[in-house]
């Protein structure tokens, strides 16, 4: 359904996944059902920015407690 970008599959889904394990998930995304339909047929993702956000969680977390923000600055720009 995502990989082929086509919203109108999202009813059958929903009705399959309410009755399984997921059914909570399943009835979240019913609460926002437009927005979810339009997320999938959308060409955007924000999938470049979360990973940029992602490395720097993880350079920070890696350098808690060790340095500074001049030296968290200089990793970030010599590993950009």
């Amino acid at each position: 359904m995502i990989r082929s970008k086509s919203a109108a599959k999202l009813d059958d889904w929903l009705a399959i996944a309410k009755g399984s394990l997921i059914g909570s998930f399943a009835n979240g995304v019913e609460k926002d059902q437009a927005a979810v339909s339009d997320a999938i047929v959308s060409p955007w993702s924000n999938g470049q920015t979360d990973g940029q956000i992602t490395r720097l969680k993880l350079i920070k977390r890696q350098m808690y407690g060790r340095a500074k923000l001049d030296l968290l600055q200089a990793r970030l720009v010599g590993v950009a």
